[in-house]
């Protein structure tokens, strides 16, 4: 990167990645789940996995929103030479970050419905949502200043992956049409940059 730029990947684009493999993998399990009675049965695992379901997702959709507050209000403007990613790159290298975490938990998920069936499937399903309702809330966030959130690629790095790690110190800004993902770290609906 020329001139001292720097790869920024979006934050909103960066939380999202892990929803969708986090859902399926827990639909997955949740499915595989009620096929063993377990040690609870089966009505009484269900039961538990939808309470699991709705107090992960409303947990992870509110984890952490201070920080990623704090770091929103300080967001300097990115400069000419910084190097947007895009949200294809940035989603893949996420993904391939924690590919072996993803398996471990769809491990967990399956081997607990031996227990509880279907509970840890509905567990990973709601991190998953609770993922894509923090993104949709950044998205708002974003659309009501009017710029776009973006985290240095270095800083994520070295955070685990983590938009609002410890070694995240700021946030850049861009304008609202600025790369290849929508507020919130949607695609384009068209399809094409704006």
């Amino acid at each position: 990167m020329a001139r001292g730029g720097q790869g920024l990947a979006r934050v909103a684009v960066v939380v999202r990645a892990g929803a969708a493999p986090l859902w399926w993998a827990g639909v997955f399990a949740a499915g595989v789940g009620v096929l063993p009675p377990g040690i609870t049965g089966r009505r009484i695992g269900v039961m538990a996995g939808a309470a699991l379901f709705l107090v992960t997702a409303a947990a992870v959709a509110v984890r952490g929103r201070r920080r990623f507050t704090e770091l929103a209000r300080g967001a300097a403007r990115a400069g000419k030479h910084d190097v947007l990613q895009d949200r294809a790159v940035t989603v893949r290298a996420w993904r391939r970050g924690h590919r072996w975490l993803l398996l471990l938990a769809l491990a967990a998920a399956l081997g607990s419905s031996f227990a509880v069936p279907a509970a840890g499937g509905m567990l990973l399903a709601g991190w998953g949502t609770g993922l894509r309702l923090k993104a949709a809330w950044l998205g708002r966030r974003e659309r009501a200043g009017d710029a776009l959130l973006w985290v240095r690629v270095d800083w994520l790095g070295r955070s685990g992956g983590r938009p609002a790690g410890k070694a995240v110190k700021a946030y850049r800004a861009t304008g609202i049409a600025a790369g290849d993902a929508a507020p919130g770290g949607a695609r384009h609906r068209t399809g094409a940059y704006l």
